[in-house]
């Protein structure tokens, strides 16, 4: 049965600058601080590679660390809809496994979770412009299954060297692609550094956009608020 809008849960789209900049770290500390402040808050990544499975269930991964770190009620295969052992790009992932990611059988599946939810957050694989499907002259990266979602995107950065330009680069991408972006939020993050210190604020700068949280690493927790999910509050 398909949910009405009205039944939907709000979602946002959390994506990064590039591969290893913290996603599933920072997805995390986001949804275990909206559950301890009462929000029904879920977790749905589409697609994952370099997962370790038993008996076809996921052992360890990265959604594993997830459901676990912000304690939601559900079992960790039933936030994903394809997987596989390898560690590359997802559609080599899937070539290699003679699987075809399927963008509807994704929607589906983050419709039935919706339904548990009230809030979900989704985390992408790699950066925006990461490819799902290439074969047969097809070009389907993130951005398209973000467009398709019709979710709204929040940036994880790191908060060293570099991250001004693959910031701007991404922002960039994301605007001319029609989608909005509701904040950054930088991760590694030293606070004491000046360097960090100017990064963030030439971002903001150069891209009109708020850092809305920066994360230190091992840091247990980020403040956030509702108003992300429903405008461009700061978190």
């Amino acid at each position: 049965m398909r949910l009405r809008e009205k039944d939907m849960a709000k979602k946002l789209f959390l994506t990064a600058t590039g591969t290893d900049v913290g996603k599933t770290y920072v997805s995390a500390l986001i949804i275990k601080k909206m559950r301890e402040s009462g929000f029904n808050c879920g977790y749905f990544k589409p697609v994952m590679s370099g997962v370790e499975e038993d008996n076809g269930r996921l052992k360890s991964s990265d959604v594993n660390y997830v459901v676990s770190t912000a304690g939601i009620p559900v079992k960790p295969d039933d936030c994903v809809t394809y997987w596989w052992k390898e560690a590359v790009s997802p559609h080599l992932a899937a070539k290699r496994a003679g699987d075809i990611i399927d963008t509807k059988k994704i929607k589906a599946d983050l419709e039935e979770l919706s339904a548990k939810f009230d809030y979900i957050l989704i985390e992408g694989a790699g950066g925006i412009t990461c490819p799902l499907r290439l074969d047969g002259g097809e070009k389907y990266l993130l951005k398209d299954l973000i467009k398709e979602l019709e979710a709204n995107i929040v940036i994880v950065a790191d908060g060293g060297l570099g991250t001004i330009n693959s910031t701007l680069l991404t922002v960039d991408y994301a605007r001319a692609n029609g989608i909005e972006i509701e904040g950054i939020i930088l991760n590694n993050f030293e606070p004491d550094n000046f360097m960090h210190q100017d990064n963030l604020k030439q971002v903001e700068y150069l891209t009109g956009i708020p850092v809305v949280a920066t994360v230190k690493k091992g840091q247990k927790d980020i403040v956030l608020l509702e108003e992300l999910w429903t405008g461009r509050k700061k978190i």
